[in-house]
């Protein structure tokens, strides 16, 4: 079927989409929602040996990634495969891609080729540590970029050793980073009528990430440890064992320490020499968290919770994921949506994060089956019936 915007915003680009995994998609995600047509562009059956890294079509993965997208098959590694995406790039805005960053120098589709076809494109290309220097043509993936970055060695407990974070973070800030460098770009195009190249990569989203905790290197030269569930550098801010579970509390300020203590019935915690500041209780954190556990063991989680967050501390549940969205601020926000699928029926996704006031994002159709709306795309651009037959003939869809 034609494209069906799942918002109004971008609902006149038309994104032409090359990637896979995580990163690249994620980047994808941000402008189908928000109304981009995207036209998700694969090998035909057979043609790419990687095709088994990726989860089933149906799986959990793929429609989370892939919603509101089109599907047409294309076999860029021809001659007549790139002449048919390049006439599709004369009529696009964005095209996106995750391949390693000489895939698209030896298939004839880098920025200075799409550029010559039209100089409004815009390319976004996300990789695992950079379109150039000594690692450009290294094979990069999350957990190798989170090792690069820092980050494992900033997660878990001292002495236990690295600790990847439980989320693919570097995929997917760097898909975030580089939809905001499309969005970027796009808006600056209003202004000199160009394009550009949008570049995004999986080690330096892990260091943007790190935030502050890099920082702590480049401006003080201070090496961030490990240090568990404490924050490194704002105490008390950790998790704390309940009579029935466990809770996190963030009271890193001095005022917001006066309250915990108050409203925990332990005042003279707040008179302790080893917690006078905010320097002393991260220095003695270990004792300042044995402290903390020793009242807070007394009353359940539930109970904490409503007490120190009336008290203007920042208190709040651990959950499991089936906790999670059975939450009612979860469920009030509406981040679980719903679409119908072909095969499996109802199902139902992660919203988009971002909220709009006037122009909301929608999950208004499923992933895609391979190569669903070939002919149809190809249409679009020109292309007869009888055309699309002879490129079927050789193989080129």
């Amino acid at each position: 079927m034609p494209h069906i915007p799942a918002g109004t915003p971008f609902a006149k680009l038309r994104v032409l989409d090359l990637t896979r995994a995580r990163a690249g998609p994620t980047c994808v995600r941000q402008l189908a929602d928000f109304g981009a047509d995207v036209i998700k562009i694969e090998s035909p059956p057979g043609l790419d040996p990687n095709a088994n890294q990726t989860d089933a079509r149906d799986s959990p993965d793929m429609q989370n990634l892939h919603r509101n997208k089109r599907s047409m098959t294309l076999n860029l590694k021809s001659p007549d495969g790139v002449a048919v995406f390049m006439r599709m790039v004369k009529d696009a805005d964005v095209v996106v891609e995750n391949y390693r960053p000489d895939v698209k120098d030896r298939l004839g589709i880098n920025y200075e080729a799409l550029r010559k076809v039209s100089k409004r494109i815009i390319l976004a290309s996300v990789s695992g540590f950079g379109q150039d220097g000594p690692y450009r043509d290294y094979p990069g993936v999350d957990q190798i970029a989170q090792g690069m970055s820092g980050i494992m060695l900033v997660t878990g407990k001292p002495g236990e050793g690295p600790m990847r974070a439980g989320a693919a973070v570097c995929d997917i800030a760097a898909g975030l980073y580089a939809a905001l460098g499309v969005m970027t770009a796009l808006y600056e195009r209003q202004t000199s009528g160009e394009g550009q190249w949008v570049q995004a990569s999986l080690l330096h989203a892990g260091l943007g990430l790190l935030d502050f905790q890099a920082a702590r290197y480049t401006v003080n030269k201070e090496v961030p440890r490990q240090v568990g569930n404490d924050h490194p550098t704002g105490m008390p801010t950790s998790s704390y064992r309940t009579k029935d579970g466990f809770i996190n509390i963030g009271a890193s300020g001095d005022g917001m320490w006066g309250r915990l203590c108050k409203v925990i019935g332990r005042e003279d915690l707040h008179k302790k020499p080893e917690y006078v500041d905010g320097k002393a209780r991260s220095k003695n954190r270990a004792a300042l968290n044995d402290d903390l556990n020793s009242v807070l063991v007394t009353k359940t989680s539930a109970e904490w919770i409503e007490a120190i967050n009336k008290a203007g501390v920042p208190c709040g549940p651990i959950y499991t994921m089936d906790q999670v969205f059975a939450d009612p601020q979860v469920r009030h926000m509406k981040i679980a949506e719903t679409v119908a699928h072909p095969i499996r029926g109802e199902v139902t996704l992660v919203g988009q994060a971002t909220k709009l006031s006037r122009t909301v994002a929608k999950i208004v159709r499923p992933t895609p089956e391979l190569g669903e709306h070939t002919d149809e795309v190809l249409r679009e651009v020109g292309y007869t019936d009888a055309q699309i037959a002879d490129l079927r003939t050789r193989a080129v869809l």
